[in-house]
């Protein structure tokens, strides 16, 4: 096989697979709750936007009924985030790259 040709059909194969980690679904059930939204996205980056219009990207780490704990801020390296859960008033989740 030619050169050329086997990284053509690698690259391929690379998009392939990637397709079903670029898109994510965001579903809600009846009686989730922004802890269990998060549960579910922990080790993902999320943007949270606090009571007052604050808001906060880093990846999700730990999610307790109090407090939510963001790792790898955005735009503040060496800087992680731990928010009350109760001033949180909008999640935001990216599903399409």
């Amino acid at each position: 096989m030619s050169g050329k040709l086997m990284v053509v059909l690698v690259l391929l194969f690379c998009m392939v697979c990637s397709q079903g980690a670029i898109a994510a679904e965001l579903s809600i059930k009846s009686g989730d709750t922004i802890q269990k939204l998060l549960e579910e996205q922990k080790g993902k980056r999320v943007t949270v936007r606090m009571q007052g219009n604050d808001e906060l990207t880093g990846k999700v780490r730990v999610v307790t009924k109090e407090l939510l704990h963001l790792g790898e801020l955005t735009g503040r390296d060496y800087f992680d985030a731990v928010i009350d859960m109760n001033r949180i008033s909008v999640v935001i989740v990216r599903v399409k790259e």
